[in-house]
């Protein structure tokens, strides 16, 4: 089959791999009909040493289900299914606690965790797939694939931004960052019921988008300008809630100059740093909360799931661009050059 794979920084391959096979009684085969990239992605394509590769990319895709091994007791042939981006039983106490990130199981990981597989291919095997997939209830060609898609992690993850980051009604909310999971916490901030949404971001084409998907102002400044416009537009108190949805510091100290004292600061963007301000003078004083990480998408698709298929919201608008296996090496760099949003797959 054919698959994408990483070798270094800024190489990236579509090759023939070996085809996958059922290694344990747990797995699945899954034909892959709908995959993307992630912006989180490029934090590999920014980094990579040639001596970690080459390993398969992809951690969210939509499939049909083309064999299980003989322990799968709710999947058979012919399923339609969405992966989260996490590996997962869903039946450990850290599962049931809806912290499927966290899963127990010695065979949890993340798909990027996992060298020999990936979801930017033609077919993937899936560990645990009782617990890690889930069955849509749509056919393979529906026009909600792209809708569906965002299940897999960027809906999820912008949920999981809001939701820990205590969105509710009457909230005032800040967004950092006008990515794909940036807009969609927007999104998911407006569905929970914030009274104000701001969004932070550069890039008019993404916080039109940002507009119609709740955000009641956008700020494009940064640094202490940005802080200040953000001051200024919630009567100088700043947000109850601020999402940061981009993994550097200059965000990060971007979403301390605008929380509230008593807010949260709710982190989905990956890290790209090891310490951070957290003492007396950041956060403590103040009582603000730190919050986030990996989002447990698993544990929101039954909740999400239902508005995408009545058509309440359409988190498929972030993707912007479709493309097959042969055009993904392009699609990274539009991506990374901002030519792109985020780039749908269809193998």
């Amino acid at each position: 089959m054919r698959a994408t794979l990483m070798y270094e920084a800024g190489d990236v391959r579509v090759e023939n791999v070996p085809d996958p096979t059922i290694k344990h009684a747990t797995d699945a085969l899954v034909r892959i009909t709908t995959s993307c990239i992630c912006g989180s992605d490029l934090h590999t394509y920014h980094s990579m040493s040639a001596a970690d590769g080459p390993v398969q990319m992809g951690h969210e895709f939509i499939g049909i289900v083309e064999d299980v091994g003989s322990d799968v007791s709710t999947l058979q042939r012919g399923d339609l299914v969405v992966s989260p981006f996490a590996i997962s039983d869903n039946v450990c106490e850290f599962c049931r606690e809806s912290l499927q990130t966290s899963c127990s199981h010695p065979e949890a990981n993340f798909w990027d965790g996992i060298p020999d597989e990936g979801g930017q291919a033609e077919a993937v095997r899936v560990p645990l797939a009782d617990g890690t997939l889930v069955k849509l209830p749509v056919a393979p060609d529906s026009a909600l694939m792209p809708s569906l898609l965002t299940l897999a992690d960027v809906l999820g993850t912008g949920h999981h931004a809001a939701r820990m980051g205590g969105v509710a009604p009457g909230r005032r909310v800040a967004v950092i960052g006008d990515g794909a999971v940036g807009l969609l916490a927007v999104l998911s901030a407006k569905r929970l019921g914030a009274e104000q949404i701001i969004l932070m971001g550069r890039h008019t084409e993404r916080t039109d988008l940002g507009r119609a998907f709740g955000a009641t102002d956008v700020v494009a400044e940064r640094g202490e300008e940005g802080v200040a416009k953000v001051r200024e537009l919630t009567g100088g108190d700043g947000c109850h809630a601020v999402l940061e949805a981009v993994g550097y510091m200059p965000a990060y100290e971007q979403a301390l100059g605008v929380v509230r004292r008593g807010g949260a600061i709710s982190r989905v963007g990956v890290p790209q740093y090891e310490d951070a301000p957290i003492g007396f003078g950041s956060l403590f004083r103040h009582n603000i909360r730190l919050a986030g990480g990996p989002a447990p998408v698993r544990a929101y698709i039954e909740e999400l799931m239902p508005d995408i298929l009545d058509g309440t919201i359409e988190p498929g608008r972030v993707f912007d661009a479709t493309t097959d296996l042969d055009g993904v090496p392009a699609g990274y760099k539009d991506m990374d050059d901002r030519r792109s949003l985020k780039v749908l797959i269809r193998p």
